[in-house]
């Protein structure tokens, strides 16, 4: 088990994106705008998806890395923060999930 957190690669990616380190990946990611993470957050989905029908486990797990830092990034260039995204979580599992999609979706 690792003490490693979403909160810890959140701060990293915030510290990071706005850095003047030529060397970065973030830096350079969030130089080209939410578009341009956008893009690359859908690509990371898409290929979590293939390797998890494929029944690609490490791929998986590496895609899933790869997933979780491409939507943080993109909640750090939108100025949406984790803890933001955790409430809402919160309160989301105040109820059971159909009954929380029905609530969204009214029919």
């Amino acid at each position: 088990m690792t003490d490693f957190t979403l909160e810890d690669l959140a701060d990293t990616i915030a510290l990071r994106a706005r850095s003047e380190d030529p060397s970065s990946y973030t830096a350079k990611l969030f130089r080209k705008g939410p578009a341009k993470c956008a893009q690359k957050l859908g690509e990371e989905a898409v290929e979590a998806a293939i390797a998890a029908v494929q029944g690609d486990r490490a791929g998986l797990v590496g895609e899933a890395a790869d997933l979780l830092y491409h939507l943080l990034v993109v909640l750090e260039v939108s100025g949406v923060s984790l803890d933001e995204v955790k409430q809402e979580l919160g309160r989301r599992t105040q109820q059971t999930g159909l009954e929380e999609k029905a609530a969204r979706n009214p029919a």
